[in-house]
């Protein structure tokens, strides 16, 4: 069997070596001559798989090891008889402690008290859900928004999305989709942009495209937090140079999430192929014994990981994709013995 794996797999070595012959590249240059006699295709986000990738290989399963869906035609694998299986949820955790670090951070450098804030989040999924627990365990008061579960559950707490716009901190954590009855591209667009004022702190963590840029950069905010962009790498570099924190897409790259993402893939394949899992591949992050002695939330989350280094890592934009390569390495908060209580879930 000949797996074609994305390079920046995590420990895509150890995890997947026995399943066969494994060849590695950046997912920008897996293309269709690469995957021509592979079984398996194992991918992040940067490989766009579709008919034009897949027509002429023997692959019959894909794997995603991110979250994101909009770089995968779901419906050409499907016609094709092509098993897919997308890592949903891997990186859930380290996203909303992204978010969460973000507002502490703006806590203290604009001298707010956060639980008197109110923070809309905009797409209550793997990652919202998780938010909004955390924000809840540290007295902020949330505004939850998400039509499509609207839809299909009973959620009498949730707000319309102009409600949810109008709260003081707004993150948006939908995927990308532009069919439906509820699309999330171009979310927030001229039509409901009045709802940000220059009081606003906005959060993109979720896909570029989500907000029409275009309006961004001319829209006065109190803040804005940018991880996700349209047209990455080549991003809008008046909203990075604006931003008070601009990554390189990275919310979501903890090690535990990236390991997450390869395991939960290397799970589906072993029930795709039939065989057992090897119980050793769960024990891969072992980090040993981690402490933090501060007496503060924002030491205590910056001495864990300190985002404001991947701001300056790409203000040469040039780095964005090398430096996602080659990203530090950040483990989630649950690792960490620290002297100051964390909101742990």
């Amino acid at each position: 069997m000949k797996l074609v794996i994305d390079d920046a797999c995590y420990a895509y070595d150890k995890i997947f070596s026995e399943f066969g012959e494994i060849v590695t590249m950046a997912g920008r240059d897996i293309d269709a001559n690469s995957v021509q006699d592979a079984d398996v295709l194992i991918v992040r986000s940067r490989t766009k798989v579709n008919q034009k990738l897949l027509q002429d290989s023997q692959v019959k399963f894909v794997g995603s090891t991110v979250a994101g869906l909009d770089h995968v035609d779901q419906d050409y694998l499907k016609t094709n008889n092509i098993t897919f299986f997308s890592a949903q949820g891997c990186n859930s955790m380290a996203v909303a402690e992204f978010v969460i670090s973000a507002i502490v951070n703006l806590a203290d450098e604009f001298d707010f008290d956060y639980t008197q804030k109110t923070l809309g989040i905009i797409g209550v999924g793997n990652v919202g859900l998780r938010l909004a627990a955390k924000a809840e365990l540290m007295g902020i008061k949330t505004l939850l928004n998400d039509p499509p579960r609207e839809d299909t559950e009973d959620l009498p707490e949730f707000v319309d999305l102009d409600v949810a716009l109008s709260a003081d901190i707004v993150t948006f954590h939908t995927p990308l989709t532009f069919d439906g009855e509820h699309p999330s591209y171009q979310l927030l667009n001229a039509k409901n942009f009045h709802n940000i004022t220059n009081e606003t702190i906005v959060i993109n963590a979720a896909r570029g495209g989500v907000i029409i840029e275009d309006i961004w950069q001319k829209t006065q905010t109190k803040v804005n937090i940018i991880d996700c962009w349209e047209n990455e790498p080549s991003i809008n570099q008046t909203l990075q140079k604006n931003a008070y924190w601009a990554t390189p897409h990275i919310a979501g790259h903890s090690v535990n999430a990236k390991f997450m993402g390869s395991f939960m893939v290397y799970e589906a394949l072993c029930k795709f192929i039939g065989i057992k899992q090897n119980t050793d591949t769960v024990n891969l992050i072992n980090p040993g014994a981690l402490s933090i002695n501060q007496d503060n939330l924002k030491d205590t989350l910056n001495d864990i990981y300190d985002f404001k280094q991947d701001t300056i890592a790409i203000a040469n934009i040039k780095n964005f994709e090398s430096y996602r390569r080659s990203y530090p390495i950040r483990y989630e908060w649950h690792h960490f013995n620290s002297s100051f209580p964390l909101p742990l879930l």
